[in-house]
């Protein structure tokens, strides 16, 4: 397979149809690391129409990696909430100082260095450093395993044949313009190379492609079945005195750690705990999906919340400033249940 044509067809693919991206440059500018970085911390699962208005939003409010390294963590979930997995904020933040304090406000530029970085995978590490610094780095995920395995006829699920195809992806990453190529790919496999319906007829890959020749490109990669995923329980608790509502933090290690919520119990696995037997309020049963577990919330409204609910990181909030603190998705959700 002729690698240089491959990675020659995918960048004059890419200079006639990129897409226009607030952290994208063009050819003749210089990358901005820290924009780099920013977008790739923010488009880890998440979608890319997802993703810019939040971009848009740290940039105007953080403009430089010392900014954001200055700013207050609360800040940072507020500003995040609503974009999910959080743990991502919280490493975002926490890089940011690092970056700041260790390295002078300058990203290293080795994806070695790079991925010992919090927050900063294999993937991550090799993207900013393709993307920023043009580093001829293999950059594979998920999108680009998809590919990789079509092209080459790789019929196995990516799960299981992620070696093969890092090294296959690798044979392909030309040693000039990897940022360019990168992004490419990320471009093709997220508007014509998808999982279903394959636009083939517009992919520059296409007469190289052993999916395509075998006249069923979406049999490849084959794929898992997803496995079903458990079902947990929760009480939350409103309680509403005087226009303030009693609201906590989350803290230790748990999900969502830093985010504001509902006072109420842990996240059980079985079934809904039992309520104390002198609770006999109207209660609405609130389902929320996460990525590996929905979780289904009794919420009802008390004058009162036990001490076994609390944690020790209260606040007492007027209902009219909710706006100012950092809500997760799940307790805007519960709130707006009681309405």
């Amino acid at each position: 397979m002729n690698s240089i044509k491959i990675s020659d067809n995918v960048l004059n693919w890419y200079d006639a149809n990129r897409r226009t991206l607030p952290w994208r440059y063009e050819q003749d500018q210089v990358a901005d690391p820290y924009r780099v970085w920013l977008s790739e911390m923010m488009l880890q699962q998440t979608q890319v129409d997802t993703v810019i208005p939040y971009f848009q939003k740290f940039t105007a409010k953080w403009p430089t990696v010392n900014d954001l390294a200055k700013a207050d963590l609360d800040d940072v979930l507020h500003l995040w909430q609503g974009l999910g997995y959080y743990a991502r904020a919280r490493n975002l933040h926490k890089c940011a100082k690092l970056i700041a304090e260790q390295f002078n406000g300058v990203f290293p530029t080795s994806p070695a260095e790079l991925a010992t970085l919090p927050g900063i995978g294999p993937y991550a590490s090799a993207a900013i450093a393709a993307i920023a610094f043009n580093v001829p780095a293999t950059v594979v995920d998920g999108n680009v395993a998809r590919i990789v395995s079509r092209v080459f006829g790789f019929s196995a699920p990516i799960r299981h044949n992620q070696k093969h195809i890092y090294t296959a992806a690798e044979s392909l990453t030309p040693c000039l313009r990897a940022g360019d190529y990168a992004q490419a790919l990320m471009d093709i496999g997220s508007g014509i190379c998808t999982p279903r319906s394959p636009k083939c007829n517009l992919c520059p890959l296409q007469q190289n492609c052993k999916a395509y020749k075998s006249g069923a490109p979406e049999a490849y990669p084959g794929r898992l079945e997803k496995p079903s995923i458990p079902t947990r329980y929760a009480v939350a608790f409103i309680c509403i005195n005087d226009k303030q509502m009693l609201l906590r933090k989350r803290t230790g290690q748990k999900m969502l750690q830093g985010l504001w919520e509902l006072p109420g119990s842990d996240w059980y696995i079985d079934s809904l705990p039992e309520l104390p037997e002198d609770i006999h309020e109207p209660y609405v049963d609130v389902k929320h999906t996460f990525s590996h577990f929905h979780l289904i919330t009794r919420v009802m409204q008390v004058s009162e919340v036990d001490a076994e609910y609390l944690n020790g990181a209260e606040l007492l909030c007027n209902i009219h400033d909710f706006d100012q603190l950092a809500l997760s998705t799940l307790t805007k959700k519960l709130l707006q249940s009681q309405k």
